[in-house]
Protein backbone atom coordinates (compact mmCIF):
# COMPACT_ATOMS: atom_id res chain seq x y z
CA UNK A 1 0.00 0.00 0.00
CA UNK A 2 1.47 3.12 -0.92
CA UNK A 3 1.96 5.81 1.79
CA UNK A 4 -0.21 9.07 1.74
CA UNK A 5 0.00 11.77 3.92
CA UNK A 6 -1.80 14.05 2.09
CA UNK A 7 -5.36 14.44 0.30
CA UNK A 8 -8.32 16.78 -0.47
CA UNK A 9 -11.93 16.37 -0.26
CA UNK A 10 -15.02 17.56 -0.34
CA UNK A 11 -17.39 17.10 2.66
CA UNK A 12 -21.35 17.20 2.58
CA UNK A 13 -23.24 16.82 5.40
CA UNK A 14 -26.93 15.91 4.99
CA UNK A 15 -29.62 18.39 4.87
CA UNK A 16 -32.35 18.68 7.57
CA UNK A 17 -35.62 16.99 6.40
CA UNK A 18 -38.60 19.42 5.31
CA UNK A 19 -42.01 20.28 8.02
CA UNK A 20 -44.95 19.07 5.96
CA UNK A 21 -48.37 20.77 5.87
CA UNK A 22 -50.63 17.80 6.96
CA UNK A 23 -54.19 17.82 8.56
CA UNK A 24 -55.68 15.10 10.22
CA UNK A 25 -59.04 13.25 8.02
CA UNK A 26 -60.02 11.11 10.26
CA UNK A 27 -64.12 9.76 10.10
CA UNK A 28 -66.51 11.07 12.85
CA UNK A 29 -63.45 13.72 13.51
CA UNK A 30 -64.45 17.15 11.93
CA UNK A 31 -61.87 19.59 12.08
CA UNK A 32 -58.74 17.25 13.05
CA UNK A 33 -56.58 19.77 12.95
CA UNK A 34 -52.71 20.10 11.69
CA UNK A 35 -50.61 16.69 11.57
CA UNK A 36 -47.82 18.01 9.60
CA UNK A 37 -44.63 15.78 11.51
CA UNK A 38 -40.77 17.43 11.90
CA UNK A 39 -37.93 16.57 9.12
CA UNK A 40 -35.44 14.92 10.38
CA UNK A 41 -32.06 16.10 11.26
CA UNK A 42 -29.37 15.45 8.55
CA UNK A 43 -26.42 12.86 9.10
CA UNK A 44 -23.15 14.33 10.22
CA UNK A 45 -19.60 13.45 8.36
CA UNK A 46 -17.50 12.12 11.22
CA UNK A 47 -13.72 11.65 11.78
CA UNK A 48 -12.30 8.71 13.95
CA UNK A 49 -9.13 8.00 14.54
CA UNK A 50 -7.45 4.42 13.85
CA UNK A 51 -4.49 3.36 15.61
CA UNK A 52 -3.83 0.24 13.08
CA UNK A 53 -3.86 3.08 10.71
CA UNK A 54 -0.40 4.49 8.97
CA UNK A 55 -1.71 5.88 5.36
CA UNK A 56 -4.46 8.45 3.72
CA UNK A 57 -4.63 6.28 0.68
CA UNK A 58 -7.72 4.94 1.47
CA UNK A 59 -9.71 8.25 0.82
CA UNK A 60 -6.94 10.06 -1.85
CA UNK A 61 -9.91 8.53 -4.44
CA UNK A 62 -13.08 9.50 -2.56
CA UNK A 63 -12.87 13.05 -3.56
CA UNK A 64 -16.17 13.60 -1.83
CA UNK A 65 -17.70 12.36 1.52
CA UNK A 66 -21.20 12.71 1.84
CA UNK A 67 -23.56 12.35 4.79
CA UNK A 68 -27.43 10.89 4.16
CA UNK A 69 -30.28 13.30 4.26
CA UNK A 70 -33.29 13.77 6.76
CA UNK A 71 -35.98 12.33 5.66
CA UNK A 72 -39.24 14.64 5.65
CA UNK A 73 -42.13 14.94 8.27
CA UNK A 74 -45.10 13.19 7.39
CA UNK A 75 -48.80 13.22 8.31
CA UNK A 76 -50.48 11.74 11.63
CA UNK A 77 -47.90 13.22 13.46
CA UNK A 78 -45.29 11.16 11.85
CA UNK A 79 -41.40 12.56 12.26
CA UNK A 80 -39.05 11.66 9.07
CA UNK A 81 -36.27 9.74 10.25
CA UNK A 82 -32.79 11.26 10.86
CA UNK A 83 -30.38 10.92 7.85
CA UNK A 84 -27.01 8.05 9.15
CA UNK A 85 -23.83 9.70 9.45
CA UNK A 86 -21.01 9.24 7.60
CA UNK A 87 -18.49 7.92 9.30
CA UNK A 88 -14.87 7.52 7.99
CA UNK A 89 -11.49 6.11 9.98
CA UNK A 90 -8.01 8.00 9.48
CA UNK A 91 -4.82 7.62 11.02
CA UNK A 92 -3.74 8.93 14.35
CA UNK A 93 -2.06 12.16 13.66
CA UNK A 94 -4.39 13.43 10.72
CA UNK A 95 -4.91 17.26 10.89
CA UNK A 96 -8.23 18.50 9.06
CA UNK A 97 -7.72 22.14 7.33
CA UNK A 98 -10.44 24.42 5.88
CA UNK A 99 -8.85 24.57 2.19
CA UNK A 100 -10.17 27.94 1.64
CA UNK A 101 -9.06 29.19 4.79
CA UNK A 102 -6.21 27.29 6.01
CA UNK A 103 -7.64 27.21 9.32
CA UNK A 104 -7.15 23.92 11.80
CA UNK A 105 -10.68 21.88 11.98
CA UNK A 106 -9.61 19.04 13.60
CA UNK A 107 -6.59 17.40 14.80
CA UNK A 108 -7.45 13.66 15.39
CA UNK A 109 -4.47 12.01 18.14
CA UNK A 110 -6.59 9.81 19.88
CA UNK A 111 -8.32 6.48 18.97
CA UNK A 112 -12.06 5.78 18.49
CA UNK A 113 -13.09 9.60 19.46
CA UNK A 114 -15.42 10.52 17.52
CA UNK A 115 -14.86 14.05 15.93
CA UNK A 116 -17.80 15.76 13.75
CA UNK A 117 -16.44 17.37 10.76
CA UNK A 118 -19.49 18.82 9.09
CA UNK A 119 -22.86 19.22 11.34
CA UNK A 120 -25.98 17.88 9.19
CA UNK A 121 -28.86 20.62 8.53
CA UNK A 122 -31.55 20.83 11.26
CA UNK A 123 -35.00 19.01 10.34
CA UNK A 124 -38.06 22.00 9.67
CA UNK A 125 -40.82 21.96 12.35
CA UNK A 126 -44.18 21.02 10.51
CA UNK A 127 -47.71 22.74 10.75
CA UNK A 128 -48.49 21.05 14.20
CA UNK A 129 -46.24 24.02 15.86
CA UNK A 130 -48.01 26.63 14.25
CA UNK A 131 -51.14 26.56 15.32
CA UNK A 132 -52.52 28.97 17.58
CA UNK A 133 -55.77 29.87 19.41
CA UNK A 134 -56.59 31.95 16.33
CA UNK A 135 -55.17 29.99 13.80
CA UNK A 136 -56.35 26.18 14.23
CA UNK A 137 -55.49 25.05 10.93
CA UNK A 138 -52.27 26.77 9.97
CA UNK A 139 -51.15 26.35 6.26
CA UNK A 140 -46.89 27.01 7.28
CA UNK A 141 -44.30 24.59 7.59
CA UNK A 142 -40.21 25.46 7.82
CA UNK A 143 -38.01 23.53 5.18
CA UNK A 144 -35.17 21.78 6.45
CA UNK A 145 -31.61 23.54 7.11
CA UNK A 146 -28.85 22.40 4.52
CA UNK A 147 -25.99 20.50 6.01
CA UNK A 148 -22.49 22.06 6.35
CA UNK A 149 -20.71 21.72 2.90
CA UNK A 150 -16.64 22.32 2.72
CA UNK A 151 -13.34 21.61 0.84
CA UNK A 152 -10.78 20.12 3.22
CA UNK A 153 -7.20 19.22 3.10
CA UNK A 154 -5.78 16.39 5.39
CA UNK A 155 -2.25 16.64 6.39
CA UNK A 156 -1.34 13.13 8.05
CA UNK A 157 1.76 13.73 10.80
CA UNK A 158 2.81 10.72 12.33
CA UNK A 159 2.33 10.40 15.97
CA UNK A 160 5.79 9.22 17.29
CA UNK A 161 8.05 9.91 20.51
CA UNK A 162 11.09 10.24 18.56
CA UNK A 163 11.97 11.18 15.27
CA UNK A 164 15.29 9.79 13.76
CA UNK A 165 16.90 11.91 11.72
CA UNK A 166 20.17 12.18 9.33
CA UNK A 167 21.62 12.87 6.19
CA UNK A 168 20.60 9.75 3.21
CA UNK A 169 22.86 6.20 4.04
CA UNK A 170 24.11 7.06 7.84
CA UNK A 171 21.81 3.86 8.95
CA UNK A 172 19.09 4.88 10.01
CA UNK A 173 16.57 2.12 8.68
CA UNK A 174 19.67 -0.43 9.85
CA UNK A 175 19.48 1.17 13.09
CA UNK A 176 15.18 0.93 13.57
CA UNK A 177 15.51 -2.68 12.20
CA UNK A 178 17.89 -3.62 15.15
CA UNK A 179 15.63 -1.97 17.97
CA UNK A 180 12.19 -3.03 16.56
CA UNK A 181 10.01 -4.91 14.86
CA UNK A 182 10.14 -1.68 11.90
CA UNK A 183 11.05 -3.42 8.57
CA UNK A 184 11.81 -0.45 6.47
CA UNK A 185 13.99 -1.19 2.94
CA UNK A 186 17.78 -1.43 3.62
CA UNK A 187 20.47 -0.83 0.84
CA UNK A 188 23.57 0.28 0.34
CA UNK A 189 22.60 3.88 -1.02
CA UNK A 190 21.19 7.24 -0.44
CA UNK A 191 17.01 7.59 -0.16
CA UNK A 192 16.63 4.22 0.59
CA UNK A 193 13.72 5.21 2.41
CA UNK A 194 10.61 7.39 0.82
CA UNK A 195 8.26 6.94 3.45
CA UNK A 196 8.53 7.17 7.42
CA UNK A 197 8.19 4.20 9.13
CA UNK A 198 7.33 3.51 13.00
CA UNK A 199 8.59 0.96 15.42
CA UNK A 200 8.07 0.12 18.83
CA UNK A 201 10.74 0.01 20.79
CA UNK A 202 10.80 -2.31 24.59
CA UNK A 203 12.90 -0.28 27.28
CA UNK A 204 16.15 -2.08 27.55
CA UNK A 205 15.95 -5.33 29.46
CA UNK A 206 12.05 -5.52 30.16
CA UNK A 207 10.48 -8.57 28.07
CA UNK A 208 7.03 -7.01 29.70
CA UNK A 209 6.90 -4.94 27.18
CA UNK A 210 5.57 -2.30 29.97
CA UNK A 211 8.24 0.22 28.97
CA UNK A 212 7.56 1.61 25.34
CA UNK A 213 8.10 4.24 22.78
CA UNK A 214 7.64 4.62 19.38
CA UNK A 215 10.49 5.64 16.90
CA UNK A 216 9.98 7.23 13.48
CA UNK A 217 12.59 6.65 10.70
CA UNK A 218 12.11 9.24 8.82
CA UNK A 219 13.96 9.67 5.58
CA UNK A 220 17.35 10.90 5.10
CA UNK A 221 17.20 15.06 4.73
CA UNK A 222 19.97 17.17 2.76
CA UNK A 223 20.95 20.74 2.97
CA UNK A 224 18.19 22.85 1.67
CA UNK A 225 15.08 20.59 3.00
CA UNK A 226 13.60 23.18 4.74
CA UNK A 227 13.01 24.48 1.55
CA UNK A 228 11.31 21.65 -0.44
CA UNK A 229 14.81 19.77 -1.34
CA UNK A 230 14.67 15.87 -1.82
CA UNK A 231 11.02 16.34 -0.62
CA UNK A 232 12.37 18.25 2.78
CA UNK A 233 9.14 19.69 3.53
CA UNK A 234 7.34 16.43 3.43
CA UNK A 235 8.99 14.91 5.72
CA UNK A 236 9.92 17.42 8.24
CA UNK A 237 6.25 18.06 8.82
CA UNK A 238 6.32 14.61 10.68
CA UNK A 239 9.08 15.30 13.29
CA UNK A 240 6.41 18.27 14.92
CA UNK A 241 4.68 16.00 17.11
CA UNK A 242 7.93 14.13 18.09
CA UNK A 243 8.78 14.29 22.24
CA UNK A 244 12.41 13.85 21.27
CA UNK A 245 15.16 13.62 18.33
CA UNK A 246 17.69 10.92 17.63
CA UNK A 247 20.21 12.19 15.06
CA UNK A 248 22.54 10.13 13.96
CA UNK A 249 25.73 10.72 12.11
CA UNK A 250 28.85 8.76 10.95
CA UNK A 251 32.04 9.12 8.99
CA UNK A 252 31.35 8.89 5.06
CA UNK A 253 35.05 9.77 3.17
CA UNK A 254 33.74 8.33 0.13
CA UNK A 255 30.38 11.33 0.30
CA UNK A 256 33.23 13.70 1.68
CA UNK A 257 30.93 14.89 4.86
CA UNK A 258 32.10 15.52 8.39
CA UNK A 259 29.64 14.27 11.42
CA UNK A 260 29.79 17.58 13.02
CA UNK A 261 29.03 19.45 10.04
CA UNK A 262 26.18 17.46 8.86
CA UNK A 263 24.78 18.06 12.70
CA UNK A 264 24.84 21.51 12.56
CA UNK A 265 23.56 21.76 8.84
CA UNK A 266 20.58 19.50 9.77
CA UNK A 267 19.98 21.57 13.01
CA UNK A 268 19.47 24.82 10.74
CA UNK A 269 17.18 22.70 8.39
CA UNK A 270 14.99 22.20 11.37
CA UNK A 271 15.36 25.99 12.48
CA UNK A 272 14.12 27.17 9.37
CA UNK A 273 11.40 24.88 9.02
CA UNK A 274 9.99 25.78 12.41
CA UNK A 275 12.34 27.30 15.16
CA UNK A 276 10.54 25.35 17.65
CA UNK A 277 12.53 22.11 16.92
CA UNK A 278 15.97 22.66 17.70
CA UNK A 279 15.05 22.96 21.24
CA UNK A 280 13.52 19.61 21.46
CA UNK A 281 15.47 16.83 23.54
CA UNK A 282 18.15 15.50 21.78
CA UNK A 283 20.43 12.65 21.26
CA UNK A 284 23.47 12.40 18.71
CA UNK A 285 25.17 9.06 18.16
CA UNK A 286 27.49 8.16 15.39
CA UNK A 287 26.59 5.22 13.81
CA UNK A 288 28.70 1.91 12.01
CA UNK A 289 30.82 1.77 15.12
CA UNK A 290 31.69 -1.96 13.62
CA UNK A 291 34.03 -0.31 11.00
CA UNK A 292 37.52 0.16 12.02
CA UNK A 293 37.70 3.68 10.37
CA UNK A 294 34.67 4.56 12.02
CA UNK A 295 35.97 3.52 15.84
CA UNK A 296 39.21 5.07 15.13
CA UNK A 297 37.39 8.55 14.38
CA UNK A 298 35.39 8.51 17.15
CA UNK A 299 37.71 9.59 20.29
CA UNK A 300 38.30 12.92 18.39
CA UNK A 301 34.74 13.32 17.20
CA UNK A 302 33.47 12.82 21.06
CA UNK A 303 36.07 15.82 21.77
CA UNK A 304 34.86 18.22 18.55
CA UNK A 305 31.09 17.48 19.64
CA UNK A 306 31.59 17.88 23.74
CA UNK A 307 32.97 21.63 22.28
CA UNK A 308 29.56 22.20 20.91
CA UNK A 309 27.94 21.31 24.42
CA UNK A 310 26.67 17.44 22.66
CA UNK A 311 27.62 14.23 24.13
CA UNK A 312 28.40 12.22 20.88
CA UNK A 313 27.65 8.01 21.97
CA UNK A 314 28.66 5.34 19.78
CA UNK A 315 26.60 2.48 18.43
CA UNK A 316 26.71 -0.07 16.11
CA UNK A 317 23.51 -1.49 14.59
CA UNK A 318 24.93 -5.01 13.26
CA UNK A 319 26.50 -6.03 16.55
CA UNK A 320 24.24 -4.25 18.94
CA UNK A 321 27.75 -2.09 20.29
CA UNK A 322 26.41 0.91 22.33
CA UNK A 323 22.25 0.35 21.49
CA UNK A 324 21.61 -0.33 25.11
CA UNK A 325 22.85 2.79 26.59
CA UNK A 326 21.43 4.91 23.56
CA UNK A 327 17.92 3.32 24.34
CA UNK A 328 18.15 4.34 27.87
CA UNK A 329 18.69 7.81 27.31
CA UNK A 330 16.45 7.94 24.69
CA UNK A 331 13.66 6.63 27.11
CA UNK A 332 14.58 8.68 30.16
CA UNK A 333 14.42 11.97 27.41
CA UNK A 334 10.90 10.79 26.43
CA UNK A 335 9.98 10.12 30.36
CA UNK A 336 10.84 13.66 31.26
CA UNK A 337 9.33 15.40 28.32
CA UNK A 338 5.86 13.18 29.08
CA UNK A 339 6.24 14.66 32.53
CA UNK A 340 6.44 18.36 31.33
CA UNK A 341 3.48 18.03 29.29
CA UNK A 342 1.77 16.72 31.78
CA UNK A 343 2.51 19.27 34.32
CA UNK A 344 1.42 21.94 31.57
CA UNK A 345 -2.26 20.23 31.49
CA UNK A 346 -2.22 20.18 34.74
CA UNK A 347 -1.66 23.99 35.03
CA UNK A 348 -3.71 24.75 32.16
CA UNK A 349 -6.91 22.69 33.68
CA UNK A 350 -6.00 25.03 37.05
CA UNK A 351 -6.07 28.22 35.51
Amino acid sequence: MRFIDECKLKIIAGDGGNGVIAFRREKYIPLGGPAGGDGGRGGNVIFVGDAGMSTLHDLVHSHTLRAERGEHGMGSDCYGRMGKDKLVRVPLGTQVFDLGTGALIADITEADVPVIIAHGGKGGRGNIHFATSYDRAPRRAEPGDPGVMRDVRLELKVLADVGLLGFPNVGKSTFIRSVSRARPKVADYPFTTLTPHLGVVTYPGSLRGDGTIVLADIPGLIEGASEGAGLGTRFLKHVERTRALLHLVTLDTAEGRDPVKDWQLLRRELASFDPDLPTRPEVVALTKLDLPDVREAYPALKRRFARKGVKLLAVSAATHEGVDDLLRLLFERVADARKAEAAKAEALKKA
